[in-house]
C-alpha cells in the first residue's frame, strides 16, 4: 500500500512504547487511528486524548468503520500479539494489508535519512540523546524512541522540516532487519533474546546481516571491541568511553559535586567541556554515540554542547525518584545482566561508601534460563537484594525455571530476600539501605510512587 492511498491505521496492541510512538505519527498526519491493547495505560489514556479510538477488550465489533476497508486501512501489528488474536485473524481473513511495527519504521527510513539506534543495551537513551540533540539544532528531526523522554514527555518527535529520523533499531524478532540507515550505532551485542535467536552465533549473524542494509555512502558507529563483524567496508567508525580506543572518545573527564564534564574526540572536530544533563558516568558512552550521530547531520559543536548539557534523561532509565540526604531511589529499565552491571558500577561511582539495594523483577523465564548465572553474578555486586517472581511479559511458565535460580546463587555476602511484588513496600521499609534501585522492564514500576513516599517518611 502507497503511504499515499492509507487513510486509516488500526494497531493490534497499539500501548506498547513502540507502537504508541507510530499511532500518533498517524494521528498528526490526520488520518483515523484505531487499536486494541490488553489494558489501559498512561501511553492509551494520552493516545486516546490525541484521538485514537481504542478498546480493551479482543472483540471485532469493535474495531471502528473507517478502519474496515482493506483498500485504505493499514493495520500495524507488535510480535507480542499471539497469531490466534481474533482482531489479527479477522484482518488476515478479509485481505488487508498487514504490517509489523518495523516495517513502517522501514518505509520511514527510506522516506527520510535513518539516524538508527541498534544494541542489547544502551540504545533508548543513546537515541533520545541523539534526538534531543539534532532536534533542538538547526538540523532538528523526526524521532521514534523506546522510552518516554522527560524534555518531551514523549516517545516521538515530529518535525515538518526535517529529512532526518531517529529510530531504536529493536533486534527483538529480528526487527531491525526491515530498516534501511543513513547512519547507524551499534551499542553492544551481548546475546540476549535467545528463545528466537538460539544461539550466540545467530545473534551476532543477525547484527552483521542489519550493517549490511546501511545506504551506500552511509556511516556505521561501531562500540568498540563488539564481537561481530560488520559487513560494510566504507564509513565505519568505532567509539568508546577513554582515550586510546576508539575513533569517537573521551579525554579530560571530570566528575564531582554531582556533575560531569569531559572533552569529545572526534575525527570530525574535537568539542571541549561538554557537560551531560543527566550525570551518571554510563552516560558518558551513550552521549559519545549520540554526538557522532549529531556531528555526521551537521549539529553544530555549540548546538551539541548546548544538547547535552539540557538533556533531562528517559523514564526509566537512571529516573530518580528520590534524592535528598535521608534516601535515594531511583528506577532503571536495566533487565540484561551487563546492562545490571553497568547500572550498578555507575550507582557505586556516584554513591561511595553507601549501602546500595536492588530490588528486581526478573523479565521473562527464557531470559531467566538462559543467564541466570549472570544475573547472580552481576547483582552480587549490590549490598542487598530484593527479588521478585519472574514477570512472564509474552511467556508461560518453564517448569524449573524462577527467581530462585538467581537468589541461590547470588553472593554470601549479599543480604538477600525472595518476595512477591507485593511485599516489596513493606521490605524497603524495613531495610536500613541509603540507596535503592528498581531493577528490570516488567510492572514492578508500578509500586515506585508507593516506594518513594516510604522512603521520604524517613
Amino acid at each position: 500500500m502507497e503511504m499515499n492511498a492509507i487513510k486509516a491505521v488500526y494497531f493490534v496492541g497499539i500501548g506498547g512504547i513502540g507502537m504508541s510512538a507510530i499511532a500518533r505519527y498517524f494521528l498528526q498526519k490526520g488520518l483515523c487511528v484505531g487499536g486494541y491493547d490488553r489494558t489501559p495505560s498512561e501511553l492509551t489514556r494520552k493516545l486516546q486524548e490525541e484521538g485514537a479510538r481504542i478498546h480493551y477488550e479482543e472483540d471485532v465489533e469493535q474495531i471502528p468503520s473507517a478502519c474496515r476497508d482493506k483498500d485504505t486501512c493499514l493495520v500495524v501489528y507488535t510480535p507480542a500479539i499471539p497469531g490466534e488474536h481474533a482482531e489479527l485473524a479477522y484482518f488476515k481473513a478479509n485481505g488487508f494489508e498487514i504490517e509489523k511495527r518495523a516495517q513502517v519504521l522501514g518505509t520511514l527510513t527510506r522516506a527520510h535519512k535513518g539516524l538508527c539506534v541498534a544494541g542489547t543495551h544502551g540504545k533508548t537513551t543513546t537515541s533520545s540523546m541523539a534526538a534531543h540533540i539534532l532536534h533542538q539544532s538547526h538540523v532538528d528531526c523526526n524521532a521514534f524512541l523506546g522510552g518516554i523522554t522527560k524534555n518531551y514527555g514523549t516517545n516521538y518527535i515530529l518535525s515538518p522540516k526535517s529529512d532526518y529520523v531517529v529510530i531504536e533499531a529493536d533486534e527483538f524478532d529480528r526487527s531491525f532487519h526491515w530498516l534501511t540507515p543513513y547512519a547507524s550505532v551499534i551499542t553492544a551485542t551481548d546475546p540476549d533474546h535467545l528463545d528466537i535467536y538460539g544461539t550466540k552465533e545467530a545473534y551476532l549473524e543477525s547484527f552483521r546481516k542489519y550493517t549490511s542494509l546501511i545506504r551506500p555512502g552511509g556511516f556505521l558507529v561501531l562500540h568498540e571491541g563488539l564481537e561481530m563483524q560488520p559487513d560494510v567496508q566504507e564509513g565505519v567508525t568505532t567509539y568508546s568511553y577513554s582515550r586510546g580506543h576508539g575513533d569517537f572518545h573521551a579525554e579530560n573527564i571530570r566528575i564531582g559535586d554531582g556533575e560531569i564534564y569531559f572533552d569529545f574526540i572526534s575525527p570530525l572536530g574535537h568539542i571541549k567541556d561538554v557537560q551531560l544533563g543527566v550525570p551518571v558516568s554510563i552516560n558518558i558512552e551513550n552521549g559519545i554515540a549520540a554526538m557522532a550521530l549529531a556531528q555526521i547531520s551537521g549539529v553544530t559543536p555549540e548546538e551539541i554542547k548546548r544538547g547535552m548539557a539540557s538533556f533531562r534523561g528517559v523514564d526509566r532509565r537512571f529516573d530518580f525518584r528520590l534524592k535528598d540526604d535521608k534516601a535515594v531511589f531511583l528506577t532503571d529499565y536495566a533487565h540484561h545482566p551487563a546492562e545490571i552491571r553497568q547500572s550498578v558500577i555507575s550507582i557505586r561511582e556516584l554513591y561511595r561508601g553507601k549501602k546500595i539495594a536492588a530490588i528486581f523483577q526478573p523479565h521473562l523465564y527464557t531470559r531467566t534460563r538462559d543467564f541466570y548465572k549472570e544475573f547472580a553474578e552481576s547483582l552480587s555486586l549490590l549490598d542487598e537484594v530484593i527479588l521478585t517472581d519472574i514477570y512472564p511479559a509474552r511467556e508461560t511458565p518453564i517448569p524449573g525455571v524462577t527467581s530462585r535460580l538467581i537468589y541461590d546463587r547470588l553472593a554470601p555476602t549479599v543480604k538477600k530476600c525472595l518476595c512477591r511484588k507485593e511485599d516489596v513496600p513493606e521490605i524497603v521499609r524495613q531495610s536500613d539501605a541509603d540507596v535503592f534501585i528498581l531493577l528490570g522492564a516488567g510492572d514492578l514500576e508500578s509500586y515506585a510512587p508507593q516506594i518513594t513516599e516510604i522512603l521520604k517518611e524517613r
